[in-house]
């Protein structure tokens, strides 16, 4: 059963990380990721919010399976942010580079944290 959570989720993720990233560099002209980014800051606070949900005990093993472990884990992308890192700098655009590391890795961590600090408030 948990296989078909994670499966499930990962089907949803995904497709929603396709739109995300497609709808995003739509509205941006610029060589800098923003698609990626979005989906990989808002599958952050998604985890966030679940992770203060299972430790206040309002999430179930089967939530976190599907939304965690699925839905995040398709959603979420390390493989593209580090391709599209490495193609900024093999372009010249060493500074976007950079900025697309210390922006994700920054905004990531902030935005579990803020998905868990919500969390916590709302099912404490």
């Amino acid at each position: 059963m948990r296989f078909l959570l994670v499966a499930l989720g990962g089907a949803l993720g995904a497709p929603l990380r396709y739109l995300i990233d497609r709808t995003v560099q739509a509205h941006h002209d610029t060589t800098f990721p923003w698609g990626t980014f979005a989906a990989n800051i808002t599958g952050s606070v998604i985890l966030g919010v679940l992770t203060g949900a299972a430790l206040s005990g309002a999430a179930s093993q089967d939530v976190q399976d599907l939304l965690g472990i699925g839905l995040c884990g398709a959603l979420t992308t390390y493989s593209t942010f580090s391709y599209e890192t490495l193609t900024l700098v093999e372009a010249g655009a060493r500074f976007f580079a950079v900025a697309n590391v210390a922006a994700s890795v920054v905004g990531g961590l902030g935005a579990v944290f803020l998905g868990l600090t919500f969390a916590q408030a709302v099912f404490a």
